[in-house]
């Protein structure tokens, strides 16, 4: 991997040049709400936010997306996108798409995902944590791919770590903006780094967490927080892996019609409803402990389901926490 500096009197010009790789997308601050918006200048961005609402998924599996549109009696595939860039984006939702690509780039691939993952620049951040991050129990603080350049905050400006070989086309194609990188800058690299590791407050035991899910399906604590829950499907809404969808054909007349796939949530009754008005999880109970299972189980070739963003706690209204939810259970079998 390659590394560069950038300096801090460059870096708007830096950010002025990748509109040369279609329109920056960025997180922007408005009021308590962050998200993800079109932007034109780096003042428009917050470069110390902490979580987008929506992850950075939106860009690739929309909530609404127009997969078939029928036009004049015949199907015409929805398959379009154009160059954009995702600047901003933290290592936790870095490896949440990563996760997305091996559902939806796994063959078949989906045509709709590919097209908008081979078009996008990926640009990561540093971050700091706050009280709801827990990446780091999973691994997920630090990115070592799935990016074009990532930018580490230094003193005096950002080490550049290079990713990809678009990312080596955008350093080459601004090399005038670059510097090399110093032992100085190394050692504050380093110093940031260590910071951050030790600014987690919250932190998950995933030892045998497989193993311990197995054992506590019938803990009393999925009762206890399955009471508590609302069923409102906020937390699978931000969620950066959620992937459950449903397709549906919307007509707008007799002879033009949208085949549209949208976003749909395992914590809805209907999600389980199948032909002949069986339900495989009829209960809040039984969705609640779901999710659980589905964002805990390690697959060994893709390691776990959750990336420890912390957005399923931050936006629950009934304000439960999915790690301690998960050390209550683990306490449960002692």
């Amino acid at each position: 991997m390659r590394y560069i500096k950038l300096p801090s009197e460059n870096f708007g010009e830096f950010f002025d040049s990748l509109r040369a790789w279609g329109k920056v997308y960025g997180p922007v601050k408005k009021g308590k709400v962050c998200s993800f918006q079109e932007v034109h200048g780096v003042e428009e961005v917050a470069l110390d936010y902490k979580r987008t609402t929506l992850p950075p998924k939106k860009f690739f599996v929309r909530p609404r997306d127009a997969i078939l549109k029928l036009k004049n009696g015949r199907w015409e595939n929805g398959v379009e996108s154009e160059p954009f860039v995702l600047f901003g984006l933290h290592s936790c939702d870095i490896h949440g798409l990563k996760i997305l690509d091996k559902v939806y780039l796994s063959e078949p691939a989906d045509p709709y995902y590919k097209a908008r993952r081979e078009n996008a620049t990926i640009i990561g951040i540093s971050c700091i944590p706050d009280e709801y991050c827990f990446c780091k129990s999973l691994g997920t603080d630090f990115a070592m791919d799935g990016f074009d350049l990532f930018l580490h905050e230094l003193p005096d400006g950002w080490l550049v770590r290079v990713g990809s070989v678009r990312g080596h086309e955008i350093a080459w194609e601004n090399e005038g903006l670059f510097e090399d990188v110093t032992e100085e800058d190394l050692a504050n690299f380093r110093a940031f780094e260590e910071k951050r590791a030790k600014s987690f407050q919250r932190k998950l035991n995933r030892e045998g967490l497989a193993d311990m899910l197995d054992l506590a399906y019938n803990s009393p604590v999925w009762k206890k927080y399955a009471d508590i829950c609302l069923a409102c499907g906020n937390c699978t809404m931000v969620c950066p892996t959620c992937r459950c969808y449903e397709v549906c054909d919307r007509w707008l007349n007799a002879y033009e019609g949208v085949r549209e796939r949208r976003y749909d949530s395992c914590f809805m009754e209907s999600h389980g409803l199948v032909a002949g008005g069986h339900n495989f999880r009829p209960t809040r109970l039984d969705r609640f402990r779901h999710r659980y299972y589905c964002k805990s189980y390690f697959d060994p070739s893709a390691g776990f389901n959750c990336v420890g963003c912390g957005r399923c706690d931050e936006f629950c209204p009934a304000k439960i926490e999915h790690v301690k939810v998960l050390d209550e259970v683990r306490g449960s079998l002692q």
